[in-house]
């Protein structure tokens, strides 16, 4: 699905109405293919996230993606709902969230309570992902392969992964680091279209966020992801 910015919506409406057939055909034509170049660089320049479990805004596009505009996501998804209404871009840029020249000090530069949004990394673009609620979860044993998609295949220097405290409520709490506690690290990681490391989140039961600091090694450029998942 091809969503027209304002900008290109004027380029359309631009096409003269007393144009032949055929012209305005032809002008379309072109307005059409200048969007497609544009979608065909987007992907080029992609980046990443956590897809396994799926980050909040990469499992809101996976659900809503192809029918983003459905009023019962309000009631059958409602944080993707108040995402989506917030900024689509968040969603269409699942693969956009980070920031640059953090310099490793991420404990620093991201606030609580923003973890989730990479400390409002694009403006406010990501904001609705720190909102606490409902989220939709995935149900995974507390041992489990964590997988990050890396479209752009910049590399890892390493990837950190999180599990929130026992007794964590993401449903009315914003995440916070001191909510957090460092159950995985890894080492360098070589160019690839995935990145997998193994997580055990220990005696943990029930609902949890799995928080991901993917360092890419390509420039300092630090991802970060946020998945809801339910323990077994």
């Amino acid at each position: 699905m091809v969503i027209l910015n304002e900008e290109e919506r004027v380029a359309l409406r631009s096409i003269p109405a007393n144009k032949s057939l055929l012209g305005r055909a032809a002008a379309t034509l072109a307005v059409v293919a200048g969007l497609m170049a544009s979608l065909l660089t987007g992907i080029a320049d992609a980046h990443g996230s956590t897809t396994d479990p799926p980050s909040r805004n990469y499992g809101c596009w996976q659900r809503w993606g192809s029918d983003f505009q459905n009023p019962t996501m309000a009631q059958q998804d409602p944080m993707c709902w108040q995402a989506w209404q917030a900024d689509t871009n968040a969603m269409w840029n699942w693969n956009g969230l980070y920031r640059e020249n953090v310099a490793g000090n991420h404990q620093g530069v991201i606030p609580n309570g923003q973890l989730c949004s990479g400390g409002r990394t694009g403006g406010t673009r990501y904001a609705a992902l720190d909102n606490p609620g409902p989220w939709k979860t995935v149900t995974k044993p507390r041992q489990f392969t964590l997988t990050v998609t890396d479209q752009a295949r910049h590399g890892a220097d390493y990837l950190r992964v999180y599990v929130t405290k026992q007794g964590y409520d993401a449903t009315t709490t914003p995440l916070g680091w001191n909510h957090l506690d460092l159950v995985a690290t890894t080492g360098r990681y070589a160019p690839a279209g995935q990145y997998q490391v193994a997580v055990n989140a220990g005696s943990r039961t029930g609902r949890h966020v799995v928080f991901v600091i993917w360092q890419a090694s390509h420039m300092d450029q630090s991802y970060y992801f946020c998945s809801d998942v339910v323990f077994q």
